[in-house]
């Protein structure tokens, strides 16, 4: 009987088993320790935001209605007196006909509703403004819940905090926030060909390059990656390890092992795992057909194929939303990031598989040009030279030089 796949799980099916996979644990950090992490909590303002009107230009804190068709042939002339200091509640009230002065930050003084920028009056002495330009109601100025009110939430569970959501969980006084765990992410390569990259490989052996890319590349998805060695093709060795990841990591990655005529010991060591039960068995992409998903104890356990190319690329594209997913990320399926181009040459392709083609992209004046990157998928040059990946439909055969491409960046 043929080893070839007799049934393949198109990739909309794989995603969907991500629901059977839950988020994992939270913890409590230190607001300067959040960048880059999810938010695990709905975050509602205790206060307004700013908290009070203030100007947004240096200049003249006045009624609006006061410089009503003010003009430079026709000035409006103020009362003005004192001045607002940064950081001061205003003592006085502003009436019609008076200003005050004001920089930008300062509070507005009660019955004040616009800021008249400097560039547009003049002072004729201590006491009199002239005003040469009229401003409206709410002009240069920001209302006291202008960013926000007091009891609405500002962010939800699932936000990747940036520096900017930092900014504003530090307005609304949060010097702790509540994140998602970094998902430990157990990385095994596996193969009697493989050496650790101390060493010289001596003919017919190769360094271990998996480890390293893959840690990467989990590292970029949010992942905490922890490396577990190199094991060879040894049952007792690989299930031991096996075992050994499952105790500590949120999920596993076992590169090498997935292809036709060595998948079977991997399947073993998988089936032998607590609780285990094969998901998928192929997928029907290229490069990257023989990857096996399975679960073992609730964590999800991936079979990657060796080369570097291949693994790569279905980490990137099937695994990494994965990830996403447990570490509660609910924006990283729309993480993608594409640039249209130009195609530089025909692709063939087969119909009944998605293709994901390593593209170089060049720019030519004000035109992006998308080269495919020639080369099998066990050559890490390949991947070097790869600016992103051309997806090709599964129901498409092919794309022609010309052709206008979305070429998915890889980062």
């Amino acid at each position: 009987m043929s080893k070839e796949f007799f049934t393949v799980t198109p990739i909309e099916q794989v995603f969907g088993l991500m629901a059977d996979f839950a988020p994992v644990g939270t913890e409590s950090i230190a607001l300067q320790e959040a960048c880059e992490r999810i938010l695990a909590e709905d975050i509602i303002s205790g206060i307004n935001i700013p908290g009070f009107a203030r100007a947004t230009m240096d200049g003249y804190a006045v009624r609006a209605a006061s410089t009503f068709g003010a003009s430079e042939a026709s000035p409006a002339y103020l009362s003005v007196s004192g001045r607002i200091e940064m950081g001061a509640t205003p003592c006085s009230k502003i009436g019609h006909g008076q200003a005050v002065r004001i920089a930008t930050g300062g509070m507005l003084p009660e019955g004040a509703d616009a800021v008249v920028m400097m560039e547009h009056a003049s002072e004729l002495d201590e006491t009199s403004l002239e005003v040469y330009k009229s401003v409206a109601p709410g002009g240069n100025i920001v209302a006291e819940n202008e960013d926000f009110s007091k009891g609405s939430k500002v962010l939800s569970a699932g936000t990747p905090i940036r520096p900017q959501e930092m900014g504003l969980l530090a307005a609304v006084g949060k010097s702790r926030v509540t994140v998602f765990k970094k998902p430990v992410t157990g990385i095994i390569s596996t193969g009697d060909e493989l050496v650790d990259i101390d060493h010289e490989p001596s003919p017919g052996k190769i360094r271990d390059v998996n480890t390293y890319s893959l840690s990467g590349r989990a590292a970029k998805a949010g992942a905490h990656p922890v490396a577990y060695g190199i094991i060879p093709d040894d049952y007792g060795r690989l299930l031991e390890t096996c075992k050994h990841a499952l105790g500590q990591a949120d999920m596993i990655l076992i590169s090498g092992g997935s292809s036709v005529g060595t998948r079977d010991l991997t399947l073993d060591v998988i089936a032998a795992l607590p609780e285990s039960e094969i998901l998928v068995h192929g997928i029907p992409v290229r490069p990257g057909k023989p990857t096996i998903l399975a679960k073992a104890a609730g964590k999800a356990i991936w079979g990657l194929p060796g080369q570097i190319a291949s693994a790569m690329v279905v980490f990137d594209r099937i695994v990494a939303p994965f990830i996403g997913h447990i570490a509660g990320n609910a924006l990283f399926s729309e993480r993608n990031y594409k640039i249209p181009a130009i195609l530089t040459r025909n692709i063939s392709s087969v119909q009944g598989r998605t293709e994901f083609v390593r593209t170089r992209i060049i720019k030519e004046k004000s035109s992006y040009y998308a080269e495919p990157v020639p080369g099998p998928a066990g050559l890490i040059r390949t991947m070097v030279e790869a600016d992103g990946l051309i997806e090709i439909d599964i129901n498409t055969e092919g794309l022609e030089k010309g052709e206008r491409v979305e070429v998915i960046i890889l980062r």
